[in-house]
């Protein structure tokens, strides 16, 4: 029978999990559809069962899986525990942040310093950025020169939105990177209608 008839459907949009070579994060799950993956059999130390397809199938599955549940409920997880170092009367309130040059620390306003950022936190990338350097980008206050109109990401509800809000997010790079980091070495063969020959999914840098 066919393989693809053996593997229950409701797993099968997991399975196009994204891949990343290195430290990019690679959002094309549709380049790896009508292709046959196996494990690289020159490199992985479970190569001779991780050649099998359906260990492979589940293997994405469930990472796409744990990647899907991460990034939706981005806000329901545990933030970061960032040292917090703080000057004169403490302010939530958020105007433009900043990282410092060793990026271990976030100048979040002249009042709140959070130290401690992981190195690993970058590894995580939103094209050519990192998450973390996306939402410290996004989240300042900035007025529009042809509108006149001010965003103000600050929350009047919620002092401490952006504070949490980097904590999760911190978070949320880290352990997607870790499940990445965790999948088998691929090697993606192409399909009946592609050329004959192989491209290696580069897993090096873990």
């Amino acid at each position: 029978p066919d393989r693809a008839s053996e593997m229950r459907e409701d797993a099968a949009p997991f399975s196009r999990t994204h891949v990343s070579p290195g430290s990019s994060w690679i959002n094309e799950p549709e380049s790896l559809q009508g292709r046959h993956i196996t494990a690289d059999s020159s490199t992985s130390p479970e190569a001779g069962s991780a050649r099998d397809d359906k260990q492979i199938f589940w293997k994405f599955a469930e990472a796409g899986r744990l990647l899907a549940d991460l990034h939706v409920n981005y806000e329901q997880q545990i933030k970061y525990p960032l040292e917090h170092v703080e000057k004169g009367q403490l302010n939530w309130r958020v105007e433009k942040m900043r990282l410092s040059k060793d990026k271990t620390s976030l100048i979040y306003n002249d009042f709140l310093t959070l130290r401690g950022i992981p190195p690993e936190t970058y590894e995580y990338r939103l094209g050519n950025r990192s998450a973390l350097e996306w939402v410290i980008d996004q989240y300042q206050v900035s007025t529009d020169k042809r509108s006149g109109i001010t965003n103000d990401p600050n929350r009047a509800d919620d002092l401490e939105y952006i504070a949490r809000l980097i904590g999760q997010v911190i978070t949320v790079s880290l352990e997607t990177m870790k499940i990445v980091k965790g999948l088998p070495e691929l090697r993606i063969q192409a399909g009946p209608l592609e050329a004959e020959s192989q491209v290696v999914v580069d897993r090096s840098s873990r």
